[in-house]
């Protein structure tokens, strides 16, 4: 069974940096695309960053110049690093990985930006 595993969240202060990390264990094909969400409190989940496995990637506008996505395909991990934070990147963070046909989610985790 396909798990996913994040790591990395928790309280910054406005301006500061964080790095998020993701790993998938458990599958036996290669993983696709690679990507992490997020949702507030009260809000939708919302595309953050994906990147495919060869390394395209995408951003939100929101992020574009302060978040970078990358993975490591040996791995099976995918990191968000993310700098100048502001307050309304608060929200739950989950990664997502395609695999075949299917999508996986992570559980999630919590990242806390203080003004």
């Amino acid at each position: 069974q396909v798990q996913l595993v994040e790591s990395g969240g928790g309280l910054v202060q406005a301006g500061g940096s964080l790095r998020l990390s993701c790993t998938a264990s458990g599958s036996r094909f290669s993983i696709n695309d690679m990507g992490w969400y997020r949702q507030a409190p009260g809000k939708g989940r919302e595309l953050v960053a994906l990147i495919a496995r060869g390394g395209y990637t995408n951003y939100a506008d929101s992020v574009k110049g302060r978040f970078t996505i990358s993975r490591d395909n040996a791995k099976n991990t995918v990191y968000l690093q993310m700098n100048s934070l502001k307050p309304e990147d608060t929200a739950v963070y989950y990664c997502k990985a395609d695999i075949v046909v299917r999508e996986y989610w992570g559980q999630g985790t919590q990242v806390t930006v203080s003004s």
